[in-house]
C-alpha cells in the first residue's frame, strides 16, 4: 500500500516544537514534502540556526512516520531554518531581523567576552551576525576581533553615504573604538555618547542580519534608555559572576530592563566566571567565586539561566588574542559558549512566537 502526503502530515501533527507548545504542520514548519512509493522525504524550517532541539526534533519527525504510517518507510528530513523576527526591527534596522542587548550591572563581569563569543557562536551556527560595540566609554571589541588597525570605510548606496562594517570571522562589527584614538579617554556626555551610539546604527549599511548583538556599557544610564527609544530590541541578556555584589547588581539590571517605561524582555541570565576548570583536569570545576548564585537569581526572577561559563585562563587570553574562546574547538568554555548561544537563540524564538500571538 503506497504513502500518501495526507498520511505523513498528519503523523507529522504528532511532533510538537518544544518551545512553541504546537505541533510542526500548525507551525508551517513542514516544507517540501515528496512521497514516492516507501520513500518520503520532507525539510522541517526551525525557527533558528542554533536550535538545541534540532535533533530531538528531526529523530521525532523520523518516528512519527515510522509509527503512524509505515514502519517500512525510508524517511529522509532536511533540517534548516528560517530566522524568526518580531515584526520587523523598524526604520533604523529594516534588514535585521532580530536585536539583542547583552548587559551587565556592573563592570568587570566579562560581558564583553559573552557579546563577542555570542556573536560568533551564532555565526558558526549559520547565523547572520552583526555587531555593535556600544560601550562607549570602553570599548573593546576591536581587540576582542583582532581589527584594531583597520577602519570602517564609506561607501555612497542610493546617493547617501553610507558606514561599512569592518567584518571578522564572518562578524560584522562597529565600534567607537575605530573612530577614537585608542590612547585616549573617551570624555563625553550623555547625549553626545548616545548620538554616537545612533549613528552606527542608522549611518552605517549592515545589510541582512539574523542577528544584530549590541554590547552595552555596564549598569544603567543614558545610553540605555536612548538604546530602548530608538532600537526595537528582542531581548536583553544580563551577565553576572557569581558573587553576591555582581548579583545585587545583575538583579538591578533585570529590573531596570522590567520598567513599565521600558519593557525589553529580559531572555536570562549568563553566569561568567562560573566555576574554575583547569587545563589538565577539564572534567573537575572548583566554584571559587561561589555555587549557583546566578541559578537561584533566575529562579527568584523567573527567567532563564542562559548558560554558565567557566573561568579559564584560555578566555581572557582568547579576547586578548584577537581570536575568541568560542574558536577553541571542543574545550570546556567553547562547548559552553555553544550552549549559551544555542539557549539564546531559542529564547529570542520563544519572545518572537508570543509576540505574533499578542498580534493575533
Amino acid at each position: 500500500m503506497s504513502i500518501t502526503k495526507e498520511q505523513v502530515l498528519e503523523a507529522l501533527k504528532n511532533v510538537e516544537d518544544p518551545d512553541l507548545k504546537k505541533d510542526l504542520v500548525t507551525l508551517g514548519m513542514i516544507k517540501d514534502l515528496e512521497v514516492e512509493g516507501k520513500n518520503v522525504s520532507f525539510t522541517v524550517v526551525l525557527t533558528t540556526p542554533a536550535c538545541p532541539m534540532k535533533e530531538m526534533i528531526h529523530k521525532a519527525s523520523v518516528n512519527a512516520v515510522l509509527h503512524f504510517v509505515d514502519k517500512d518507510a525510508n524517511v529522509n528530513v532536511k533540517m534548516t531554518a528560517d530566522v524568526t523576527s518580531r515584526k520587523g526591527s523598524g526604520p533604523l534596522l529594516p534588514k535585521v531581523k532580530n536585536i539583542i542587548g547583552v548587559a551587565s550591572g556592573k563592570g568587570g563581569v566579562g560581558k564583553s567576552t559573552v557579546a563577542s563569543n555570542l556573536a560568533l557562536a551564532l555565526t558558526k551556527l549559520g547565523a547572520k551576525v552583526g555587531l555593535i560595540d556600544a560601550d562607549i566609554y570602553g570599548p573593546s571589541q576591536t581587540i576582542m576581533f583582532d581589527v584594531v588597525q583597520e577602519k570602517p570605510f564609506i561607501k555612497e548606496i542610493n546617493g547617501v553615504n553610507k558606514i561599512i562594517p569592518v567584518e571578522s570571522y564572518g562578524v560584522k562589527l562597529l565600534s567607537i573604538g575605530f573612530f577614537a584614538d585608542t590612547s585616549q579617554a573617551i570624555v563625553w556626555r550623555g547625549p553626545m555618547a548616545s548620538k554616537a551610539l545612533l549613528q552606527m546604527f542608522g549611518d552605517a549599511d549592515w545589510g541582512e542580519l539574523d542577528y544584530m548583538i549590541i554590547d552595552l556599557p555596564p549598569g544603567t544610564g543614558d545610553i540605555h534608555l536612548s538604546l530602548v527609544g530608538a532600537v526595537p530590541l528582542n531581548g536583553v541578556v544580563i551577565v553576572s559572576t557569581p558573587q553576591n555584589v555582581a548579583l545585587a547588581d545583575a538583579k538591578k539590571g533585570v529590573g531596570m530592563f522590567k520598567l513599565p517605561s521600558i519593557n525589553v524582555p529580559v531572555l536570562g541570565i549568563v553566569e561568567n566566571m562560573a566555576y574554575f576548570t583547569p587545563p589538565e583536569l577539564p572534567n573537575n570545576k572548583y566554584y571559587i567565586f561561589g555555587k549557583d548564585g546566578a541559578k537561584n537569581l533566575a529562579k527568584e526572577l523567573d527567567v532563564p539561566l542562559l548558560g554558565e561559563i567557566p573561568l579559564v585562563q584560555s578566555v581572557c587570553e582568547a579576547g586578548d588574542a584577537g581570536r575568541p574562546a568560542v574558536m577553541q574547538e571542543n574545550t570546556p568554555q567553547a562547548i559552553a559558549f555553544m550552549e549559551m548561544a544555542k539557549n539564546i537563540a531559542q529564547q529570542v524564538s520563544i519572545v518572537n512566537a508570543r509576540k505574533q500571538e499578542v498580534a493575533c
